[in-house]
């Protein structure tokens, strides 16, 4: 076999049984479930291991996109990694297979400390290595059995057994994913729940308070479904059948209580506008939407089972083992903190916690945004820390008041001598905002016009009318003040590990 051959050989080996590995991962998965496909459990496993300062840097360069991001990487190493063990295969086959085994061996490891996850999730892994080592060994002996006397069919036949496992490893993976949608998808049982109606309103409601949408703003005051942010740890969306979803009340209380989702559609419903921030927002951040939010008063439920008084934490779990930690306080003291199951007039969608998910005003979501919930456990902090806790997070944050231009945009032109339209939204969930001003340049601040909003819970669009008269380069910023007439904190801090604080400015080109 000739040097040259030796050196594309090898790595076309070796990325060709690699993604023999992934395909026969994702075929296995389907009888397993979409959380046990090697590439998943890996991923999930890197967001367990990767320090919290990583992961905020990655939120704060590429926002929600950063699934897409890791997934990505996942594969490009693979086939990285696949295309040395190649190489390294046709020097010596059982170091090669030896090689892929060691890969087998981490998926399986991943599949098997991942949160909540289950002895079966292994399956995938342990066969996808198989299915690897196997198309390994088969190419590598038919790179080898070439003969001096025939090497052009020899080649061919090599041809032809590396298309074939391309073909069949793109037909598994693909397929195999296919297959997962089609077993475990629960679309078809959200299209068939009806939101009962909630307080004598009709169970589809999304109308906007009068004077609530100024008009001026890029942003609606109303945060479309498909347009509210996401950030969540979860690679694959969890798939909660609402026929055999429960949530269980448990910890220290006077007797347990376990709601299927038949009783929670039979309680009285209410349905709130609701403003949801990210810690992880920055200083004019988009991780910040405003929707109408419907469910039960998660106060009713947890008096319900009768707490103890001393119990100062709800460690919210979800379907996938994240944990939250609410102060028990937040949820008790008469605000408006829902089980939700309803967003925009709709069941919630998949990706935003159906069948079931926690909404408290006045907390990032980090400590009480708990998506896809199946547990709520009365307890402390001192006793039980939740998982953004222990990755250095503060326990018990309240949202920092904030406010935003989203119109202008930095960068934009406006014509001097014309007026334009500076607008924004600001927000300080269950305290409210009294006043938003606006700066240009070193100027005065200027108070702009406040839209009204239903109550303190949701955040409120602002407009001023700005007629810049000279050309040149003008800077916008924006200040709130709250519903207690505390003004908006001005000193820029990073948004770990409690919230960001910080005026929002803008820079716009005036020209004649």
């Amino acid at each position: 076999m000739s040097g040259m051959r030796q050196s594309w050989l090898g790595p076309v080996i070796g990325v060709l049984s690699a993604a023999a590995t992934v395909g026969a991962g994702e075929l296995l998965a389907v009888f397993v479930r979409p959380e046990a496909s090697p590439v998943i459990a890996v991923g999930n496993r890197i967001v367990l291991l990767t320090p919290e300062s990583a992961k905020q840097a990655t939120i704060n360069s590429v926002g929600t996109a950063d699934k897409a991001l890791l997934l990505g990487s996942i594969y490009l190493v693979l086939a990285l990694a696949g295309a040395a063990i190649g190489q390294l295969a046709l020097r010596s086959l059982r170091a090669g297979v030896a090689g892929v085994a060691g890969l087998g061996a981490f998926a399986a490891y991943c599949a098997l400390t991942d949160n909540a996850s289950r002895g079966s999730d292994v399956v995938p892994s342990v066969g996808a290595t198989l299915a690897g080592a196997a198309v390994l060994v088969l190419l590598v002996r038919a790179a080898r059995a070439g003969s001096a006397a025939a090497p052009d069919l020899d080649r061919r036949r090599l041809l032809v057994a590396a298309g074939a496992t391309g073909a069949v490893a793109a037909l598994a993976g693909f397929g195999g994913r296919a297959a997962q949608h089609a077993r475990f998808d629960v679309a078809t049982a959200r299209r068939r729940v009806k939101l009962p109606a909630a307080e004598g309103r009709p169970a589809v409601d999304r109308t906007v308070p009068p004077g609530a949408d100024l008009g001026r703003s890029h942003v609606p005051w109303a945060t479309p479904n498909g347009a509210f942010y996401r950030i969540d740890t979860a690679l694959t969306v969890p798939q909660l059948d609402p026929k055999s979803w429960h949530l269980r009340i448990h910890g220290a209380v006077q007797r347990e209580l376990t709601l299927t989702y038949a009783d929670v559609l039979a309680r009285p419903q209410l349905r709130r506008w609701i403003t949801l921030c990210c810690v992880s927002n920055g200083v004019g951040g988009s991780l910040v939407g405003n929707a109408l939010w419907q469910g039960v008063r998660l106060a009713d439920l947890v008096r319900e089972c009768g707490p103890d008084p001393d119990a100062d934490q709800l460690l919210l779990t979800s379907a996938d083992g994240y944990t939250f930690g609410a102060p028990t306080a937040a949820v008790l003291d008469g605000r408006d903190a829902l089980l939700a199951i309803g967003m925009n007039g709709q069941p919630l969608p998949i990706e935003h916690g159906f069948p079931a998910r926690t909404v408290i005003p006045g907390l990032y979501g980090y400590v009480s945004a708990c998506k896809w919930i199946t547990s709520i456990k009365v307890t402390n902090f001192q006793d039980d820390a939740a998982y953004w806790v222990k990755e250095g997070w503060a326990p018990r944050p309240t949202i920092k008041l904030a406010a935003r231009i989203d119109t202008p945009r930095t960068g934009r032109s406006v014509t001097a001598g014309e007026t334009v339209m500076v607008a924004g939204v600001a927000w300080d969930q269950h305290v409210g905002v009294s006043k938003v001003e606006v700066q240009v340049d070193h100027g005065p601040w200027q108070p702009a016009r406040l839209a009204s909003v239903p109550s303190t819970d949701t955040w409120r669009q602002w407009v001023l009318p700005w007629r810049p008269e000279k050309t040149g380069t003008a800077r916008l910023r924006v200040r709130a003040t709250d519903g207690r007439g505390v003004p908006q904190e001005e000193h820029a801090h990073e948004a770990f590990p409690d919230g960001a604080t910080g005026l929002h400015t803008v820079t716009v080109q005036v020209t004649a």
